[in-house]
């Protein structure tokens, strides 16, 4: 009898929203627990939007396994966005209804056909302060720091970020 070992990769994901954010934020951790099961929750975190005037963010970062290749799991990732209206601007700071970046598949590093680690977890309070939260030991794949490292040494003044209250439970379906 042959059997087939099933490849489990950890991914981390950065959630977003600034577009009726609780309501596309918990359509979209339903739809990712759909598709990838257990997930793992850091705080929300409320923060200005960055490169553009428009309404705050809401951020987390939600850690997940799964069987999927990297493709796979983008290709799931933009299915959930365009399921809550994303729209794809020519802008690259615009307002969005869901917002779901790749940002780790275990310790891949890669620059095509997309860029993990993606570079926004070292200058982004929104990405580093959750990843630190729910992954303080876990090393960033190419600087070879914990998140929690990172976290300390990262210039807090650049970017407020604050936690606020957010109550989502997988088992609301």
């Amino acid at each position: 009898m042959i059997s087939e070992k099933i490849c489990q990769h950890s991914i981390f994901i950065s959630v977003g929203s600034n577009i009726n954010r609780e309501q596309h934020i918990k359509s979209g951790l339903d739809a990712m627990h759909r598709a990838f099961g257990d997930l793992t929750l850091s705080s929300v975190y409320e923060s200005k939007s960055v490169g553009f005037d428009g309404n705050n963010f809401y951020n987390l970062v939600v850690q997940a396994t799964t069987e999927h290749s990297i493709a796979e799991v983008v290709n799931i990732l933009k299915n959930i966005e365009a399921k809550n209206l994303r729209t794809r601007e020519s802008k690259k700071f615009a307002p969005r209804t869901l917002d779901l970046d790749l940002l780790t598949f275990d310790d891949v590093i890669m620059q095509v056909p997309m860029e993990l680690p993606r570079a926004e977890i070292l200058y982004n309070a929104f990405v580093l302060q959750p990843l630190a939260e729910i992954a303080p030991e876990v090393e960033h794949p190419l600087v070879k720091k914990s998140y929690l490292t990172l976290w300390q040494q990262y210039d807090k003044s650049q970017q407020q970020l604050w936690p606020i209250t957010f109550t989502w439970s997988a088992s609301r379906q």
